[in-house]
């Protein structure tokens, strides 16, 4: 059976809570959620340096009793689930930075280049779409956005981080160019911000597209996020994340992406990985369709670790 009690550890970020949930999820879990916090000095030096990583992390993070499995995902959080690898099933999300013979188990994505016996690897990071969270957001928001004309393109921006810049004059171009789309496409647009996204960059597009009939989420009330990856005839994401582009592509929806200012080797390659696959195009200011099949490796990467394990998933 599942182990009765399992734990996720992860830094207080959302993507990295959304992989984690996504590949507990599919595999039948039910964990608790535990958000790491280093202590002190502990939190400037990389996870990598510290010499007792238990010790410096606030000790609400892994207080008893024990989980039977822990999952991690990220630098930090490898750290910690290193050292309580002895003491539990240990699986690790994304490159640990370290051997991944500290673990039980990692599950990596093609683009961070690691391979090893006990290496899953996934050709998008893990997350929460799946074909039933779909239709039920599908139906949650098809009355809401059905003044929308068809085809419907989702949009969803991201933010400036330390790789990719978009800032005013970037929103700018990328507001014009989805307005582009609109007049000479004749397509419904539907767009979401993330909290990454810039408020001035917000303003933009609701300026320029909403005027043209747009929806833009102003961040109030219900998050569309989902229902709009449902009901979407097309994508058009920022190339800033790794993880709204996989969240994009796990769709029926052909997916194009909408290069910003920056350089990240590893969105780089994979971002080159699904252009091959046939999975994205870029966005250059028009409509696309062609035909796709959705992408997602978290269910099978799940059901892997299963058998693994010796563990029959509940829905199993």
């Amino acid at each position: 059976m599942l182990p009765a009690r399992s734990w996720i550890l992860t830094e207080d970020y959302a993507g990295m809570r959304s992989q984690a949930l996504g590949f507990a999820e599919a595999a039948g879990l039910t964990p608790e959620l535990r958000t790491l916090r280093p202590r002190g000095l502990w939190r400037h030096v990389p996870a990598a340096w510290w010499p007792r990583p238990l010790a410096a992390i606030a000790p609400e993070g892994i207080a008893p009793p024990l989980a039977e499995l822990v999952i991690g995902c990220g630098g930090k959080p490898a750290a910690v689930v290193a050292a309580l690898a002895p003491r539990m099933r240990a699986v690790i999300l994304q490159n640990p930075r370290m051997s991944p013979r500290k673990f039980d188990l990692v599950v990596a994505a093609r683009h961070d280049e690691l391979t090893g016996p006990n290496v899953l690897v996934t050709r998008t990071a893990l997350h929460r779409v799946t074909p039933a969270r779909l239709a039920e957001a599908g139906t949650l928001w098809a009355s809401r956005l059905a003044h929308l004309p068809r085809p419907l393109v989702a949009v969803l921006v991201g933010g400036t981080n330390g790789r990719f810049r978009l800032d005013a004059e970037v929103g700018g171009r990328l507001a014009q160019d989805l307005a582009r789309m609109m007049q000479g496409d004749r397509v419904g647009l539907a767009v979401t911000p993330s909290r990454r996204t810039d408020p001035a960059v917000l303003r933009i597009l609701r300026d320029t597209l909403a005027p043209l009939g747009a929806f833009v989420w102003d961040m109030t009330g219900d998050n569309p996020y989902f229902g709009m990856l449902a009901l979407a005839d097309a994508i058009v994401v920022t190339g800033d994340s790794v993880s709204m582009v996989s969240e994009a592509v796990a769709t029926p929806a052909p997916v194009m992406v909408a290069e910003l200012p920056g350089r990240s080797r590893r969105i780089g390659l994979f971002l080159r990985g699904l252009l091959a696959d046939g999975r994205i195009r870029p966005f250059e200011g028009a409509f696309a369709h062609w035909p796709v099949e959705p992408l997602d490796d978290t269910a099978a990467v799940a059901a892997e670790m299963c058998r693994r394990f010796g563990y029959t998933p509940a829905t199993g």
